[in-house]
């Protein structure tokens, strides 16, 4: 079962709150219109993981300092910044369950929004001298960018395979979580071998939380995003790629012809739900999860057993046993 996210946060609970004042005053801006919306996405932030992973693995590998906050406040500005703009590509009205910044004030707005923050990013690493933590995130937002792409352009063509996937989700989603912890261990070591292997527990970490987050759209549970999103925006996940490849040729071309030409029709949605689920490509998945988060788990144990580490480990149980 996993751990809560107060309990969680016990070894990092002072930092974590002055982190908050820090990151608001990083967020400032004298555009009354931007301080608006800033203040808007501040009140409706989530659950703060990437700041908790910063932290616990600073804490892991050495004295949380002045670094430490500035990698954080890098690491969770660039993160928003590429949320805002994700919802402007994704068309999106909602985020965490509230209006997303692109529905109350217009893409255009929103794509400024999105540069503020990482113009404000830059110039924080800029200011304090933060070579190496830019450069690490600097590679993190390359990589969210190439992997958002080489999504689009797959998703046109539907043919995906597993090794295209892990590469897609490695750069979109893994790379963010792989820079906040590498990012938190450089700020407290320099001990190259330390932040790398810290970047390789991140980015394990980060492929479990996106099979965790396709599990999602083949559930029952209500996470806040609809049942078969993923099939609607032609999104080729784990349990539909491990289904196709298991599928007689027949039902393969079936299938990818339902996604291609009906994924706005719900009843059609559904089917390709069912066939995914009676196929086991939810197993699969869950296992290729289990997989990754024990050697991520197995990284970790180089480092002393410390209250930090047990935290950063049920982080991890956290986010992959979520149900949201």
């Amino acid at each position: 079962m996993a751990t809560s996210l107060e309990a969680i946060k016990q070894p990092i609970e002072e930092e974590l709150n002055h982190f908050e004042v820090r990151f608001r005053e990083a967020m400032r801006s004298p555009v009354s219109l931007l301080d608006k919306i800033t203040y808007y996405i501040v009140r409706r932030k989530g659950k703060q993981v990437r700041p908790m992973f910063v932290f616990l693995s600073a804490k892991v590998c050495g004295i949380v300092g002045d670094s430490t906050y500035h990698a954080a406040s890098l690491v969770e500005l660039l993160h928003t910044a590429t949320l805002v703009h994700d919802d402007v590509v994704d068309d999106s009205f909602e985020r965490r369950g509230f209006f997303s910044v692109n529905a109350l004030w217009k893409n255009k707005i929103a794509v400024l929004v999105g540069d503020y923050f990482l113009s404000q990013g830059l110039l924080l690493a800029l200011k304090n001298k933060e070579y190496r933590l830019l450069e690490i995130v600097s590679n993190a937002v390359k990589a969210m960018s190439e992997g958002e792409l080489l999504q689009i352009e797959k998703a046109r063509r539907l043919d995906i395979k597993e090794e295209i996937y892990y590469d897609i989700i490695r750069q979109k989603t893994a790379s963010l979580i792989a820079a906040a912890c590498s990012a938190g261990a450089s700020s407290t070591t320099q001990d190259d071998e330390q932040i790398e292997t810290m970047r390789l527990f991140g980015e394990k970490i980060g492929i479990a939380f996106q099979i965790r987050d396709d599990l999602f759209d083949y559930g029952t549970d209500d996470v806040g995003k609809p049942l078969g999103i993923d099939i609607k925006e032609k999104k080729m996940t784990l349990p539909l790629i491990y289904a196709l490849d298991q599928a007689p040729k027949k039902d393969r071309k079936h299938i990818i012809s339902t996604i291609k030409r009906y994924s706005d029709q719900p009843e059609k949605v559904k089917e390709v739900v069912d066939f995914v689920r009676q196929s086991g490509g939810l197993d699969y998945a869950k296992e290729a999860m289990l997989q990754y988060r024990k050697e991520a788990f197995q990284l970790l144990h180089a480092f002393p057993e410390t209250p930090s580490r047990q935290s950063l480990e049920d982080l991890v149980t956290f986010v992959t046993e979520r149900k949201r």
